[in-house]
């Protein structure tokens, strides 16, 4: 079995998406690095990447079994062996993960760049691992609130967050289906609309909402956002914390 050794890893948890398992460019000093003393490196097809890197499932008993024990965490002089984790990578891509005791990849991160290479040049004259995985039966669901990757491609790591943020307020003024409600912010949102929103229905107030919104991110896209979060606590808090970092950001250059 292939090992790394003194991994740096920004453990992204509960993300099911791989585009929001930030590279190493993205990486905040705010993010808890962390050491990984020595992991397996596993080499595998892409259908089981894919599975890995973009859902939380459970992963296959025989990928489990193999990597069982076998990586390390380093906190100080502390070193504590994790139950099962390791670095994946389908040839072209790389992905470490940890399920912190269950069967799904539950905690993600990208690698350093340094890293990475290594890894590349550590598979370059082996085969592919095989474990009993049937990449047919599995389909990857994307939804509102798990967007398709071609509506945040290009997005930065602010930018994608502010927008799952939108989604979440448009999945709440959807779930409530109140006109007046939808007629408003489709008016917010596109003012020339406002001669035929009056004659829509919720259906098309909606869809002309969602359509509206759902591609690109604009300072138009973060003035909605920032208006449709008003008053909700727990949205407020998220839409504080990206407006801390992005001045943060401001005042480091």
């Amino acid at each position: 079995m292939l090992y790394l050794h003194d991994v740096w890893v920004n453990w992204f948890e509960g993300e099911e998406n791989g585009y929001n398992v930030c590279y190493f460019h993205e990486w905040r000093k705010e993010d808890g690095i962390e050491l990984l003393d020595q992991v397996p490196l596993l080499y595998i097809n892409e259908d089981l990447y894919n599975y890995i890197e973009n859902d939380m499932h459970d992963l296959p008993k025989p990928m489990l079994d193999c990597i069982y024990k076998r990586a390390y965490i380093r906190k100080g002089q502390e070193r504590t062996v994790l139950d099962y984790a390791c670095v994946v990578t389908d040839g072209t891509d790389i992905i470490a993960m940890d399920t912190i005791g269950y069967q799904i990849p539950i905690r993600k991160s990208r690698l350093i760049p340094r890293q990475e290479q290594l890894v590349f040049d550590m598979i370059e004259n082996t085969k592919k691992q095989s474990f009993k995985f049937d990449g047919d039966l599995y389909k990857k669901e994307y939804h509102m609130l798990s967007m398709p990757p071609e509506l945040v491609f290009g997005l930065t790591r602010r930018e994608r967050q502010l927008k799952q943020l939108l989604m979440m307020a448009l999945d709440q003024l959807h779930t409530a289906n109140n006109l007046e409600e939808l007629r408003y912010w489709l008016t917010e949102w596109n003012p020339k609309k406002y001669p035929y929103i009056r004659y829509m229905d919720e259906e098309k107030v909606w869809q002309a909402l969602y359509n509206g919104v759902k591609h690109g991110w604009s300072s138009a896209h973060e003035d909605l956002c920032g208006k449709m979060i008003k008053g909700q606590p727990f949205l407020e808090k998220m839409w504080e914390l990206e407006q801390s970092q992005e001045q943060n950001t401001s005042k480091q250059k």
